[in-house]
């Protein structure tokens, strides 16, 4: 998998540029839906990551990239999930969340906030 390219609001992998937010789940991306994570955002100002979403559980590393300047809220719940699961989470702002998924694809799976 490639990523060669981020900049606020898009993202490129392996040559195809989207748009929006994406998951990438072995090696697969679709886009991210958020839908089920929108009766959060008054709480937190933002549409956060909730566990309402579809979630890419099926690994041992989950990289959530927090955006440009990682203001995507993961919710409590997700965490105590992964936990759970005994699933490594690592949220961090999106440049960094690329880093991660490059050094270590194997296992590895992501969910990419590609604006704030």
């Amino acid at each position: 998998m490639r990523i060669d390219r981020f900049t606020f609001g898009s993202i490129r992998v392996d040559g195809v540029t989207y748009e929006h937010d994406v998951v990438i789940d072995r090696g697969r991306v679709r886009e991210r839906k958020k839908k089920p994570s929108k009766p959060f955002r008054e709480l937190f100002g933002h549409t956060p990551l909730s566990v309402e979403e579809d979630i890419p559980w099926d690994c041992r590393r989950l990289v959530v990239g927090t955006g440009a300047d990682g203001a995507l809220p993961v919710m409590d719940e997700v965490r105590r999930e992964a936990a759970r699961r005994k699933v490594e989470l690592l949220a961090v702002p999106t440049r960094d969340a690329i880093r991660a998924v490059l050094a270590e694809p194997g296992g590895t799976n992501a969910i990419l906030h590609v604006t704030c």
